[in-house]
């Protein structure tokens, strides 16, 4: 228990001082992974991270993480906004589309024309699996992170901000429908083949929005209803499809991301209980998830190869967002500023990008050493948000009130 206890300390600590420095509170939860991991922590006199966490701890420290991105995917969908697509014709699914097709197409050109250099870190084999799943890290933009910025920003209700926010959400349900497509047939993928996962994982989505979607807004709505508290069977509805979804073969967070979406009722607002009792929670448990992905990572083994790879991973998801973005913006009539605001918060990635990362490192197609270069990347593309929001939209300071004492007095 002394080692949750620290994690939750170390957490609240380096949030905070993320925050100070103008950053989102999670860039400093992400933090503590690395920390007190293998990268930091381990490379100290004593092996203090293998002392800290030890091998009969992990399972434990993995469950609790499970459970903390189980809920965190159940928000994602649960507060996406589809809204804001009639209040902006065309731009917001033109943002969204290019935002994500162009660094998916560039990441997928990565793994094919830099063989040698995958090779040389142990990604030799060019599967279908690996080349979707580059395509998706890349390209991958997090919504709850540029929800926040947002937030922190004052740009709740202008336009960049529900641009941003509207093209982020179309771009999560996308990615993470290529992200399962990476996943079906992959040897950690469930005990049914290709074409009868995909049927059976048809069959439930359809089942969960068609059917449960409705009947689960009709039973909530009664009066006296037993389910008419809605964040137990926001949390119930959320293990219970990640469960679904893990049996069928596909990752928990697929469920929990559909459970969402299925709370969420046809042209209704998010229910502000389930909103809160899922940021507590999530909240809460989440940074026992940045250090379970810390104790994955070790940034001191990378070597010249991997430099490189980063640095050409880097420019593609970064540029691969910011130019097209920024250009369809401008082609759809917004202002500079507008277009700027808009191509910086797509780019930044968070938690979301970290948890399809985990994802593929436990389903075997990526092994620790790309784990460690896509982490980085993430961690990049996301720090550099505040600064390129800060060059474009400078906060200004307040105009000193006149003196009035020194203004002449009138007869």
């Amino acid at each position: 228990m002394g080692d949750i206890a620290l994690v939750f300390v170390v957490a609240s600590l380096l949030g905070a001082a993320a925050r100070k420095c103008g950053q989102p509170a999670v860039i400093g939860q992400i933090l503590t992974g690395v920390v007190l991991g293998p990268s930091f922590l381990g490379r100290l006199p004593g092996h203090l991270t293998s002392h800290l966490f030890p091998s009969d701890v992990l399972p434990y420290l993995n469950v609790l993480s499970q459970v903390a991105v189980v809920i965190f995917m159940f928000s994602v969908g649960y507060e996406i906004e589809f809204g804001a697509l009639r209040g902006y014709g065309r731009v917001v699914p033109l943002v969204a589309l290019v935002a994500l097709l162009v660094p998916m197409g560039l990441g997928i050109a990565c793994v094919l024309l830099l063989r040698p250099q995958f090779a040389h870190i142990g990604m030799g084999h060019e599967s279908r699996s690996l080349v979707l799943f580059m395509g998706t890290a890349t390209s991958i933009t997090a919504l709850p992170v540029l929800a926040a910025i947002v937030r922190e920003r004052n740009l709740a209700g202008t336009t960049a901000g529900i641009v941003a926010t509207a093209a982020a959400g179309i771009m999560d349900v996308l990615a993470w429908l290529v992200l399962a497509a990476a996943l079906i047939g992959t040897g950690h993928s469930g005990r049914f083949s290709v074409p009868v996962t995909v049927l059976l994982i048809g069959c439930f989505t359809v089942l969960m929005l068609v059917v449960v979607r409705p009947a689960l807004s009709w039973w909530t709505n009664r009066r006296q209803s037993p389910l008419s508290s809605p964040a137990p069977v926001a949390f119930t509805l959320a293990i219970a499809s990640a469960w679904v979804t893990a049996s069928l073969g596909l990752h928990p967070v697929f469920g929990a991301f559909l459970a969402g979406l299925t709370m969420r009722g046809r042209n209704q607002m998010p229910d502000a209980e389930v909103v809160r009792a899922m940021d507590q929670s999530g909240g809460l448990l989440l940074p026992l998830f940045f250090v379970v992905t810390g104790l994955s990572l070790n940034v001191s083994a990378m070597q010249g190869t991997a430099f490189l790879l980063l640095a050409v991973i880097v420019i593609i998801a970064w540029a691969g967002k910011i130019g097209p973005s920024y250009g369809i913006s401008r082609a759809s009539g917004l202002s500079v500023r507008d277009s700027a605001t808009i191509a910086a918060l797509v780019s930044t990635r968070g938690l979301t990008e970290l948890i399809a990362l985990n994802v593929g490192l436990v389903d075997g197609i990526i092994n620790q050493r790309l784990f460690t270069v896509l982490f980085l990347m993430a961690l990049i593309t996301t720090l550099t948000t505040g600064p390129l929001l800060s060059m474009i939209r400078p906060v200004r300071a307040p105009h000193p009130a006149p003196d009035r004492k020194a203004e002449p007095a009138t007869e």
